[in-house]
């Protein structure tokens, strides 16, 4: 080092690898050093990688000579401000997880790479022309009618996604109004959808009460369980909230769990408030949501709605965060950085010190809990806003009798009476494909999946095998491998089945599915929810896609085929989550002027379980599940984190659970329970075992994990396996 210089500032950066705590390079900043926050190019062994800077260090434990230094700054401002930050570095520590993989998790994957340009992408909208001359559409022309009124409707721009969601397929009538000079198109920056000021319904007696009291507490930290039936206008409070949010120029971020409940949602947002509204869920492209993320970190964006990772958007004006259907369990992340996003939502309102509001008509145990504590204030909506009655639930035992594609001769009755009154009817069932398995009518054999214990699904109306764990894919097999019998059968239903069945059933009825697959596509999912509220589909078919947030109005019948899986399983929550599901799906029929109806297909209609969910509603289930859960020291009385650890072979596992277990001082307060196999011992190739740690005091839980998080590496066992810690687990198989 040249005397009387001073050697280059030392920065601890996050790393996007699974180890935990910073690393130290040096900077190459002339003047300031680079700012907390900011990404950086490093080499990392033998990769380049995108890291963030998280402090600056006075001094590092390698030794001077042997630092490297960082090869590129990538930003003129911090990414992530200090708020942020700070949240993400909580989680990291919270869920004991690598802080690098925690921060990657943060950004758009365009900002994970080493790439410092950062130009947004421009976006396809339209606007009305200024062409005097031009002819309306011809008076058939409908669809174009319709854009035509609602582009002129907005002195904005109107974005072609905003009418492909509302409207369905759109590029036909576009084009055709754009060759009469009825519209021209434009480019949009920021990937942002403005709103249009809309005039807000009454509220009912209910609503009112609850928006008062929403609004009476304030604009500090004041967490909110908003409790109400399906149909009962949670939404329209949140609303009411918002205003007056976004009346103070604050932001709002609301948190939905699925794509599937984000059209409706948006349509609604953006005919009522006079706002830019951005979007963040998986369907929308990188470009799309690295522009979103870019327009809320400047304070462009003043409602951002998303799913789980929306919670980390930064939002420089935030004043409310609003957490719909709170419970439902697609919040949680369950690989790489397993967090919870409520709860994450629920610590970003306490340290910003603003109000949150957490909706459902099935509240998590865990929030119910809360709001027994008084830590959250609780609110109840027990009526419909219409005032239309909630459907009731019966059951139909199909012990014994023939099912076509999973459907009883009584639920196919029951369809056809309500399609014969010009109704629509949503059949439900909770898996994907044609049927669970492919089996020999002659041997038993059932086409297995080479790489885990599970059996291959049937897709493609039969013609191809996949497995829903690992991915493997093959055609299904024209005769037994086993014995050559030709005589191979379908077992069980999905949804491809089922629609197939319906089809046959009802050939002159329109009919829409709703799973991950047939929703694949871009815009493929608006275009369907349009044709439903349109009248279009009478008979929707899908998975829990369909179960929450959706309103319409005509769907008067709701048939379940399934519930039975939730009444048996090694899960603990398993009957929680039926018992939620039930509801929500129940909770889509007779919303509108027309009475609904619910029909529920079990081969066990005397099981206790379902009797206290029909006779006592969800109110009565959660409070004796609470008793349940209280007796046996499970949450929300009892706090859990659970070890996974997987290897290609099937002693390495459990040998080195023992060796985690061993090291835990076992008290009254603390317990390891295992190890033991996963249920699905073999997936992907890799065998799994699990050990759960049980704590009766969070606070005695953590430092548990702490210890595990430093010795766990040291492990005789540890290079022979790939472990994990899931804190808060949701899913224990």
């Amino acid at each position: 080092m040249i005397e009387g210089r001073e050697s280059p500032p030392i920065l601890r950066v996050a790393v996007p690898v699974p180890l935990y705590g910073g690393f130290d390079y040096l900077d190459i900043g002339d003047a300031a050093p680079t700012p907390v926050g900011s990404r950086v190019l490093v080499r990392f062994g033998r990769r380049r990688l995108v890291a963030i800077v998280i402090e600056h260090a006075h001094e590092s434990d390698v030794a001077a000579a042997r630092l490297r230094a960082i090869e590129a700054v990538l930003d003129d401002a911090p990414v992530l401000d200090d708020e942020l930050l700070g949240l993400l570095r909580w989680a990291a520590r919270y869920y004991h997880h690598p802080v690098g993989e925690a921060l990657a998790t943060a950004l758009p994957v365009a900002l994970r790479r080493a790439r410092i340009d950062q130009t947004p992408n421009r976006h396809r909208g339209w606007q009305a022309a200024t062409n005097e001359s031009a002819n309306e559409p011809a008076a058939n022309a409908t669809r174009q009618h319709e854009l035509l009124a609602a582009i002129r409707a907005t002195p904005h721009p109107t974005a072609h996604s905003h009418l492909l969601a509302r409207f369905g397929s759109v590029q036909a009538p576009l084009k055709a109004l754009e060759r009469r000079g009825l519209i021209e198109p434009v480019d949009l920056p920021g990937a942002l959808e403005h709103g249009v000021a809309g005039t807000a319904p009454a509220l009912g007696d209910d609503q009112q009460v609850a928006v008062d009291h929403v609004c009476a507490l304030g604009d500090a930290f004041h967490p909110v369980l908003l409790e109400g039936v399906t149909g009962s206008g949670k939404t329209e409070v949140y609303f009411q909230r918002m205003a007056r949010t976004l009346a103070a120029g604050r932001q709002v971020l609301f948190l939905a769990p699925e794509i599937g409940l984000t059209p409706q949602l948006i349509e609604r947002l953006r005919t009522r408030f006079d706002a830019a509204i951005g979007v963040l869920h998986s369907q929308r492209s990188e470009g799309e949501r690295a522009d979103v993320w870019r327009a809320a970190r400047a304070g462009d964006a003043d409602i951002v709605i998303g799913t789980r990772s929306a919670v980390f958007t930064p939002l420089p004006r935030l004043g409310l965060i609003v957490v719909d259907e709170e419970h439902d369990g697609s919040y949680k992340q369950q690989d790489g950085f397993r967090y919870h996003a409520r709860d994450v939502a629920l610590r970003r309102a306490q340290q910003r010190g603003v109000p949150i509001v957490l909706g459902s008509a099935t509240p998590a145990l865990e929030s119910l809990h809360n709001a027994e504590q008084k830590r959250f204030a609780h609110l109840q909506l027990p009526r419909r806003a219409t005032g239309a009655a909630m459907p009731p639930i019966r059951v139909i035992d199909i012990r014994s009798r023939p099912l076509l594609g999973g459907l009883s001769d009584p639920m196919l009755a029951h369809v056809e009476r309500h399609l014969a009154a010009g109704n629509q009817v949503m059949i439900f069932i909770n898996r994907r494909g044609y049927a669970p398995a492919l089996s020999c009518h002659d041997c038993g054999w059932i086409a297995p999946c080479a790489r885990c214990d599970a059996p291959l699904t049937l897709h493609g109306g039969g013609a191809r095998l996949q497995c829903h764990h690992c991915g493997a894919n093959e055609p299904a097999p024209p005769a037994c491998p086993s014995c050559g019998s030709k005589q191979l059968v379908a077992l069980g239903a999905g949804t491809e089945r089922v629609a197939g069945a319906l089809r046959s059933r009802f050939p002159d009825v329109r009919i829409a599915r709703f799973d991950r697959d047939s929703m694949a596509r871009k815009g493929r999912l608006e275009s369907q929810l349009a044709d439903v509220a349109s009248g279009a589909t009478q008979l929707l078919v899908g998975t829990q896609m369909l179960a929450k947030g959706h309103d319409f109005a005509r769907l008067t019948c709701v048939g379940v085929l399934d519930v039975d899986g939730g009444l048996f399983s090694a899960d603990f929550r398993a009957a929680e989550h039926m018992a939620q599901l039930v509801t929500q799906v129940a909770g889509r029929a007779g919303r509108g002027d027309l009475a609904g109806e619910v029909w529920l297909q079990t081969r066990n209609p005397e099981h206790p379980l379902l009797h206290r969910l029909l006779s006592d509603g969800y109110d009565g289930f959660a409070r004796a599940a609470l008793t349940e859960r209280r007796d046996a020291g499970l949450p929300p009385y009892g706090h859990l984190a659970l070890l996974r650890a997987e290897a290609h072979d099937m002693q390495s596992p459990q040998a080195f659970l023992e060796q985690a277990a061993a090291t835990i001082n076992v008290d009254e307060h603390i317990a390891c329970w295992g190890p033991v196999p996963a249920p699905m011992q073999r997936r992907a190739g890799r065998y799994r075992a699990h050990l759960l740690l049980h704590a009766t005091r969070r606070a005695r839980l953590h430092p548990a994990l702490d210890h595990w998080q430093r010795v766990l590496a040291d492990l005789p066992g540890a290079r022979r396996v790939r472990w994990s810690i899931d804190v808060d687990p949701q899913d224990l198989l």
